[in-house]
């Protein structure tokens, strides 16, 4: 797909081989969008969880297109530990392109499941102080850049006086921090579903290939939509197409987080620890069948260094497959 997206003819490779012709790409996504809402899924518009990061603000303009500002909505969907920051850009976002917003604050539904007790339990099993005032977040060891690392994450929390604290996660808290915090995701899921369904509208996706492709989403959470609009462009092309869709500048400029832990760790700390622009390109690279030297030449990068970054994406698709899988559905005997 990305092959195809290519307008020029470079003779070379490197980070222009991400290049893609917007306008094309953008006309072409509206074509595909329209049809499926309409046709395929014979839905009337569209529903888009709107966070004030750069996906979902080019899916909610891509959406906008497509149907008609008046035929899509963006939810807000935001709970206690959610920034302030994420509600006033999805505010400025649904503005710029005339789309009507709903805000649905999930902290009550979260309680209810007991979201934020579960996770603290586990916290605190590690960090028994843990308590009002404090954040916490998870983050992956480890640059790629400078060393070979296992995907082994840590717990790092911060004390009401600002000082910061870690330790290695072991695996039964990891599992319950992530277990509980992934309330947030499918709590998400069941109000845009409810929006969806009130209004004969369809759920657009949001997630770019980094996150679908390496698994950095939760399952029937976020990954939970009935299109999946941007999950062929890598991150650094979302941005391409921000671009061209006039995404207000404080959205193109915000740094990706995950917005999902009181700490507020970024998608590099959390998950992918290399830039964007040399994961997608050494990515992009591999994809191609290109030798690491020649990859890693492009990006003044070792051999060494690529094939860290190639080792972590393909250990990631592995590790996540199940989570692109569709449902094993067990056949009836024959006979």
């Amino acid at each position: 797909m990305n092959e195809a997206l290519a307008p020029g003819t470079q003779a070379t490779f490197g980070r222009h081989s991400l290049a893609i012709d917007a306008a094309r790409e953008a006309e072409r996504l509206t074509d595909e969008l329209s049809r499926g809402v309409h046709q395929t899924l014979r839905r009337q518009g569209a529903v888009v969880g709107i966070s004030g990061g750069i996906d979902s603000s080019v899916v909610l303009a891509l959406c906008a297109r497509a149907l008609g500002p008046d035929r899509v909505v963006g939810v807000l969907l935001p709970e206690r530990e959610s920034s302030p920051e994420s509600a006033d850009l999805a505010h400025e976002l649904a503005a710029r392109y005339g789309v009507a917003t709903v805000t649905e604050d999930i902290t009550g539904i979260l309680d209810g499941a007991g979201c934020y007790r579960r996770r603290d339990e586990a916290i605190r099993r590690l960090f028994p102080e843990f308590g009002a005032g404090w954040k916490a977040k998870i983050v992956l060891a480890g640059n790629l850049l400078e060393q070979a690392a296992l995907n082994v994450f840590r717990l790092v929390v911060t004390d009401p006086q600002g000082c910061e604290s870690g330790k290695r996660l072991p695996l039964p808290e990891f599992n319950q921090i992530v277990a509980a915090s992934n309330f947030k995701q499918r709590a998400r899921m069941s109000l845009l579903y409810y929006h969806a369904e009130l209004r004969n509208y369809a759920v657009i996706g949001t997630a770019n290939k980094n996150e679908h492709a390496l698994g950095f989403f939760v399952k029937y959470g976020d990954g939970g939509v009935d299109i999946q609009l941007i999950a062929h462009l890598y991150k650094t092309q979302v941005y391409q197409l921000a671009r061209y869709l006039d995404v207000p500048e404080e959205i193109q400029r915000r740094t990706p987080t995950t917005d999902t832990y009181p700490g507020g760790s970024t998608q590099e700390e959390f998950f992918y620890r290399v830039p964007f622009d040399i994961l997608d390109t050494v990515w992009l690279g591999h994809e191609r069948g290109l030798p690491a030297e020649e990859i890693g030449h492009a990006l003044d990068l070792t051999p060494e260094q690529t094939q860290r970054i190639i080792a972590d994406i393909n250990s990631k698709q592995r590790a996540t497959s199940y989570l692109r899988r569709s449902p094993i559905i067990v056949e009836a005997p024959n006979g």
